[in-house]
């Protein structure tokens, strides 16, 4: 009787938990490879939405009249501005329903109190489109098959929950796997040999492919926890020293009123004075006299962070109020603070979700090759029994 070794339970571990939840897997990672462009998807299937022919020599609209502009068309008030770096893009507007004389809601700015989101022609102020199309309602299926299977958040977030979980060991115990027993034959897991039998070609698809992915499919798999389980985020919190998810629940800073109020042109030059660089910029601009306006500023290009750094100034006087750098938190902040696009891809601009596109279609692969590679080794073990069945039957027979 054969010894059993710490890789013969390795190898039974990797095989069972990849069985218990292949189907699941394959889905997660198929949806997830499908999500990693879907900005890019939306703005080549709607391009008119997203970007606009620059005329000669033109500028766009200053801030002020924009808004003004738009707030009186769309009966709400602009609750946030996307200026793009890009100067050939659509700025994003956020419009809250305007306020009546007692506080009531009117207008046609989202309803409820929730603000609308509107593309506009920045040399015009024309409206060009809203988020809604077909594409959206797809890339929204998808999300939803990616973190419930459409089952819902009780139950769909469970199960996806568990088979991340489930994956984060596959991944763990395949990287066991894949070093040799012998340490001379290490560089055979480092390619694939296409010349082989299709069998061979499964095997080092399924080994050498996942090896490869390996350090980004764990990136995702724990950092898609954070969605799936609250006691996962809150410990991740713990470990880490910072709260991951922070920026959900942070508010503006609050400022005593007055009469006078800054133009958005001065929150602009304010915080491209705090912040020199060029960049996509956000502005929060709120309704009321006592809080605080927020402008985030991002750089942009192929390998850019999905970082942004955030200025807050005093509605009144564009005075700022208080400055934070991305660059200048602790290191384990800045890791909390890109949870989200470590998981997404978007972590280093186009770069990274090119990567990430890549390691997710491996990932999706691996269900399907490790299957095989399992089916092909359970008809292996059953030929030597049909061989001495025949023997057996002849002699008999004889």
């Amino acid at each position: 009787m054969k010894k059993y070794t710490w890789r013969k339970l390795f190898n039974d571990v990797h095989l069972w938990l990849g069985i218990a939840s292949g189907l699941v897997l394959f889905v997660v990672c198929l949806t997830g490879t499908i999500y990693t462009f879907k900005d890019e998807v939306e703005k080549l299937m709607d391009p008119g939405k997203y970007s606009v022919e620059v005329p000669a020599n033109a500028q766009p609209l200053a801030p002020n009249v924009l808004i003004a502009k738009l707030e009186q068309e769309l009966k709400g008030d602009v609750v946030s501005l996307n200026i793009p770096e890009d100067k050939a893009s659509t700025y994003s507007v956020g419009i809250a329903p305007a306020k009546g004389p007692e506080g009531s809601e009117q207008g046609k700015g989202g309803g409820g109190g929730r603000p609308a989101t509107y593309y506009v022609n920045p040399y015009t102020g024309q409206v060009v489109g809203t988020p809604e199309s077909a594409t959206a309602e797809f890339f929204t299926t998808v999300m939803k098959l990616h973190r419930w299977l459409l089952l819902g958040d009780s139950v769909g977030r469970v199960i996806v929950g568990v088979s991340t979980i489930i994956f984060t060991f596959l991944v763990l115990t395949g990287l066991v796997l894949w070093f040799p027993v012998k340490r001379k034959n290490w560089k055979q897991g480092l390619r694939i040999k296409t010349n082989a039998k299709w069998k061979r070609v499964n095997h080092d698809l399924h080994n050498t492919l996942g090896f490869y992915s390996s350090i980004l499919l764990l990136i995702m798999a724990l950092t898609g926890l954070c969605w799936s389980f609250e006691w996962y985020r809150d410990g991740l919190s713990s470990v880490m020293g910072a709260e991951v998810f922070k920026g959900r629940k942070e508010k503006p800073m609050t400022i005593a009123a007055a009469n006078s109020t800054a133009t958005p042109e001065d929150f602009i030059q304010q915080a491209n004075l705090l912040l020199p660089y060029t960049g996509d910029l956000r502005l929060s601009l709120p309704t009321d006299d006592t809080t605080a306006v927020v402008i985030q500023k991002s750089k942009t290009g192929f390998f850019a962070l999905a970082a942004s750094d955030k200025v807050q100034l005093n509605k009144h006087s564009a005075e700022p109020l208080k400055v934070e750098k991305f660059s200048d938190k602790p290191l384990n902040e800045q890791i909390v603070g890109l949870v989200k696009p470590l998981h997404l891809g978007n972590v280093y601009g186009t770069f990274s979700k090119i990567l990430y596109f890549i390691a997710c279609l491996v990932a999706t692969s691996l269900p399907i090759t490790g299957t095989l590679i399992w089916i092909n080794k359970l008809r292996k073990k059953k030929k030597p029994g049909k061989v001495v069945h025949t023997a057996a039957h002849a002699t008999l027979v004889n």
